[in-house]
């Protein structure tokens, strides 16, 4: 499960995904997918969460990993990269940006 803390246990990874309504549920169908049978099974991964917006035109996904490295090896892997193709081939754009929790309230 997800726990936001301003400790530094962990690396936060938020990805925002850009697409259209007729692409949404698939992108979502693509994202639960890689989750389920990849990403969650990779070093150092804690834990995530999906958000759809209300128009289904963003996806935003927030993540948890021990630390930086282990995000990194996790999206140069074969598997990932061509995962990351079919994604890419759904959302408009989408962006991963590492950030440190500055806040919790």
């Amino acid at each position: 499960m997800v726990k936001i803390d301003t400790t530094p246990a962990c690396q936060t990874v938020i990805t925002t995904f850009e697409c259209s309504p007729g692409t949404c549920a698939d992108l979502m169908d693509k994202l639960q997918g890689a989750y389920r049978d990849f990403i969650s099974q990779q070093p150092g991964f804690i834990a995530a969460g999906l958000h759809v917006n209300d128009a289904q035109t963003r996806i935003a996904n927030y993540s948890q990993w021990t630390k930086r490295e282990d995000f990194q090896a996790m999206l140069r892997s074969e598997e990932m990269r061509a995962r990351n193709r079919e994604i890419a081939g759904l959302a408009t754009s989408f962006e991963p940006v590492m950030y440190e929790v500055a806040g919790v309230f």
